[in-house]
């Protein structure tokens, strides 16, 4: 079964073509990876799936229903759930409070009136299992702004779990990390994923991106160059001079 199937998609900006004619599906379950050098139009792509960007062209598919038109909270309340590379949490609640107000904003797709509903209901209950989930157990009545970095990333991914949603769409959430802790928030994403959760992860680090998704996306220039078995991606010539090649450019300038 599609859960996501972005079709034909391109959009320009002034005399910038940021986008061409993008196409590819995500089936349920499935854990993909999504890759470019900067510029590439990732970032451009992630805002028409969360419906910040209207394409030009093409349009977007959640469960076989087209979302091109509708909001972004419509789309959440349809199985859609991102989480950003900044993490952006009430860092005046605890973490427990940060992930029960995502559940009910599910609901509600009001984040005031959530903060009320999830007081009167057992959204609480949801909240510590999704912290749980994500390795933050223990840490329910901890304030935010006391979480160290790779915690608040955790917090960022069990907010989004709170969503209940039928796909989740990370923008780096190992940016920032240490070796051990990228590890671990990889081990995390690929948990989820064995327990039937569909996946589409944005990152830059390719070691744990490569040792843990399933299936991988390259943009480059705006155009989709390769989609296939990791392994088999990361080989490609035409990747490795637009991704790999381009990054040792950089780092060498």
């Amino acid at each position: 079964m599609t859960t996501l199937h972005v079709e034909s998609v391109s959009i320009r900006f002034g005399g910038v073509q940021a986008l061409t004619d993008v196409n590819f599906s995500v089936q349920k379950g499935e854990f993909v990876g999504l890759i470019g050098p900067n510029g590439a139009g990732k970032t451009t792509l992630l805002k028409i799936i969360a419906g910040i960007l209207t394409p030009d062209t093409g349009r977007v598919m959640l469960e076989g229903e087209d979302v091109t038109r509708l909001p972004t909270a419509k789309r959440v309340r349809k199985g859609l759930a991102i989480t950003h590379q900044i993490v952006r949490p009430f860092r005046s609640m605890t973490t427990l409070d940060n992930t029960a107000l995502a559940a009910g904003y599910k609901i509600t797709s009001n984040p005031l009136t959530a903060a009320f509903h999830w007081r009167r209901s057992q959204q609480s209950a949801r909240a510590a299992e999704m912290l749980a989930k994500v390795g933050l157990a223990g840490l329910e009545d901890r304030d935010v702004s006391a979480l160290p970095l790779g915690n608040l990333k955790r917090l960022e991914v069990a907010r989004a779990l709170a969503l209940d949603p039928s796909i989740i769409i990370l923008d780096e959430p190992l940016a920032g990390l240490n070796h051990r802790e990228a590890e671990r928030q990889a081990d995390t994403l690929a948990a989820l994923n064995a327990e039937g959760l569909t996946i589409v992860l944005i990152e830059h680090n390719l070691r744990e991106l490569v040792r843990v998704s399933k299936r991988l996306l390259v943009l480059d220039g705006g155009k989709m160059i390769a989609d296939g078995e990791p392994e088999h991606v990361m080989s490609d010539p035409a990747v490795r001079e637009a991704y790999v090649g381009k990054a040792d450019d950089h780092a060498a300038a």
